[in-house]
């Protein structure tokens, strides 16, 4: 076989609407797609329903003629029961089709609402790659963050014990329609922003250096989230209100999505999961902070894909490919110190003591793992660790 056209697969939402005020639409956008359907749930989580920019959505299906239910009890990291006491309220409310409006949580438990409401295959059973069976109810989703991708992805992660998670993998996750409108995102936060930025720009980078699945469109996808999320992360923290930047965020994180869905996410990843697990950092930071430690320890087997990506964020940058792909990990740093983002595990309360625990978790991680363009150990993942303090 030809390696420069390798054999792949590739999939996605079947529709995406980007536009700022889309959402102010939703119930055409849903009219038109869905005709007929009469009964709608939301899930969200508390605190963006206390934004109250929830609402002009809600009204927008209710013109309509669409009845709106309301499920706002979405935890960071959701728990099993809370994607259990979704899904009942949804079945209870006789529920037609799923809105995930919110972050990746948010969105991740409407996925999971959608399959165990039109069924009844427990939760349980669906952890795994392609374990899901039956269909699901129609199912949109509505970022409110620039970071997750969840909306085109999938892939739902659910907390399962004090400090595990686990994650449904399957096709019937993917959305029917994905709507992007960034004046959902102007009430966040910098520090939010920015998080959630590199969170996204971590998912292109790792799908662009994926060990397995790696394809031409992932690809292309990856450069160009990079693209737009390096060139306005700094502008949307700087200027919560500038649209133009948020919507490119938005996007970026999008197109990230789109790339990670196909050409999974690795090392970056299995090593956040502990920090987010155990500590309740966010994952956004949590990946943030391991970043750099983990590009360095790819280094011997991923500098000519970081040289590559150095160009696209760091356009200037000259020199050997070693010096490029260093470059890259610079600018990724300095992204999160001009944002404001914590650089060091020991800033989240993470200390020496804390690492073996670290360690040995990520290690469990073999799903993710196993995608890294360099295989690790258990010391290296700990030297990582060890880094980052």
């Amino acid at each position: 076989m030809n390696t420069l056209t390798p054999a792949f697969g590739f999939s996605t939402v079947s529709s995406i609407v980007s536009e700022p005020g889309a959402s102010l639409r939703l119930g055409t956008l849903v009219a038109e797609r869905f005709p007929g359907v009469r009964r709608v749930l939301v899930v969200t989580d508390p605190g963006f329903l206390r934004t109250g920019l929830a609402e002009p959505p809600r009204a927008s299906l209710e013109r309509h003629g669409m009845t709106v239910s309301v499920y706002a009890d979405v935890l960071a990291d959701p728990p099993e029961a809370v994607v259990e006491a979704a899904a009942s309220f949804a079945r209870k409310q006789g529920s037609e089709l799923i809105i995930g409006l919110g972050g990746g949580s948010s969105m991740d438990v409407a996925k999971l609402v959608a399959v165990l409401a039109a069924g009844d295959q427990p939760l349980a059973q669906m952890y795994g790659i392609g374990k899901v069976g039956g269909q699901r109810l129609p199912l949109v989703q509505v970022p409110t963050t620039a970071g997750t991708g969840s909306e085109v992805t999938n892939i739902a992660i659910v907390t399962t014990g004090e400090t595990t998670k686990m994650g449904v993998v399957s096709s019937q996750l993917y959305a029917d329609l994905a709507v992007l409108d960034a004046s959902l995102t102007v009430g966040l936060p910098p520090v939010v922003t920015a998080a959630t930025g590199i969170d996204a720009m971590v998912h292109a980078i790792e799908a662009y250096t994926s060990r397995h699945k790696k394809n031409p469109l992932s690809d292309m996808l990856a450069r160009q989230a990079l693209s737009l999320l390096s060139a306005n992360i700094v502008k949307a923290c700087e200027n919560g209100h500038d649209l133009d930047a948020r919507q490119a965020m938005l996007l970026g994180a999008c197109l990230a999505g789109q790339a990670f869905s196909n050409a999974p996410v690795a090392a970056v990843h299995a090593l956040a999961y502990p920090i987010g697990g155990i500590f309740h950092v966010a994952h956004g930071l949590s990946n943030s902070l391991v970043l750099p430690h983990v590009l360095r320890f790819n280094l011997p087997a991923a500098s000519g894909h970081y040289a590559e990506l150095a160009g696209i964020v760091v356009p200037h940058a000259s020199g050997s490919e070693e010096a490029r792909a260093q470059a890259l990990i610079v600018a990724m740093q300095q992204i999160a110190k001009i944002t404001g983002v914590e650089t060091s595990l020991q800033q989240v309360g993470i200390v020496e003591r804390d690492l073996d625990r670290l360690a040995d978790d990520a290690m469990l991680q073999t799903r993710l793992l196993g995608n890294n363009p360099r295989a690790l150990t258990r010391e290296d993942v700990r030297a990582i660790y060890a880094a980052a303090l």
